[in-house]
């Protein structure tokens, strides 16, 4: 569970945004301007002040976002920033990177492609902090800490057992598990199991997805990783 704060003036858009990221179990902080942010940051060196990820909007009351990013990066240089902003420009986002900011997403925006840019900024700086939680689908079972699958002997017969899985991956399994009904493009899962933008060709994800499926082969469960056809892999 990671602890984000979310700074975002427009309380629709916070609350959404908020409640968006909760289900993805993080702890939530709501910032409704920018001189309430400083107040909340002002004890950034304290422990319960301390966050692993911060969603910021631009303009905002009381302070910027271009001055909370800086002050943001004066206290911690590793803390990930997401800009959300109605600005388009390329000058804007080029200057926000260069202020700071880890990643840039324009209004309107989708919120499960914020929350996949936020996993991927965790993920960058070392994962959200384990709360030791199992994920459970059908027969399998992740634990996310130890980083292990095991499957349990189907009813039919099948068989049980441990499998061994790469970094990778577990990590692909890990995102498919935790939205069991979400379609999953390659390039989002590619962002996810290996942790940075997706540059690569298609084929990466599909050859990881093959491995995976031949090594559940033996335990009937090989069939839970579906693919949609031209939009990508999901749990069946």
């Amino acid at each position: 569970m990671a602890r984000v704060l979310v700074i975002e003036d427009d309380a629709a858009i916070n609350d959404v945004v908020a409640t968006r990221l909760s289900r993805d179990r993080h702890s939530v902080t709501q910032a409704f301007s920018g001189s309430e942010a400083r107040l909340i940051l002002g004890g950034a060196g304290e422990e319960d002040a301390a966050f692993d990820l911060v969603v910021c909007d631009l303009m905002l009351p009381g302070a910027t976002g271009e001055e909370l990013v800086g002050l943001i990066r004066e206290r911690d240089v590793s803390t990930p920033v997401i800009v959300i902003s109605a600005r388009t420009t390329p000058a804007d986002k080029v200057g926000l990177l260069r202020l700071g900011a880890d990643d840039y997403l324009t209004k309107p925006f989708d919120l499960d492609e914020l929350a996949v840019r936020v996993e991927v900024q965790l993920r960058h700086r070392g994962g959200a902090a384990s709360s030791g939680e199992l994920l459970l689908w059908h027969r399998w079972t992740l634990d996310p800490e130890a980083r292990t699958l095991t499957v349990a002997p189907g009813e039919g017969g099948e068989k049980g057992c441990a499998v061994s899985l790469t970094k990778i991956e577990f990590n692909i399994l890990e995102a498919l598990v935790r939205r069991p009904n979400r379609v999953f493009s390659k390039s989002e899962l590619f962002e996810l199991a290996w942790g940075e933008p997706f540059a690569s060709d298609d084929s990466t994800v599909a050859v990881h997805v093959s491995n995976i499926r031949a090594k559940l082969r033996e335990t009937g469960t090989d069939g839970y990783v579906k693919t949609v056809w031209g939009m990508g892999f999901k749990l069946a």
